[in-house]
């Protein structure tokens, strides 16, 4: 049986272009991960999808907090 783990991230993303910038550089470290974003979300989510018991959170927060985003991981 696959193991499938979620996470939800609260960002500051303003736009479609932020996002993929976002998904580029994230993909490029996490080709397994299904990466996506609602910016219809007053929240702007970052959703990070994996087929594995784990994520790496804080990673992905440091990459987000690198390119310039806030990132907090939603419990």
């Amino acid at each position: 049986m696959q193991i499938k783990t979620v996470e939800i991230f609260k960002t500051n993303v303003r736009n479609e272009n932020d996002t993929n910038k976002a998904i580029a550089f994230l993909l490029s470290l996490y080709q397994n991960y299904k990466i996506n974003f609602d910016l219809e979300d007053e929240e702007k989510i970052l959703r990070v999808e994996a087929n594995q018991p784990e994520i790496e959170t804080n990673k992905i927060i440091h990459c987000m907090v690198g390119l310039g985003y806030s990132c907090e991981r939603i419990e």
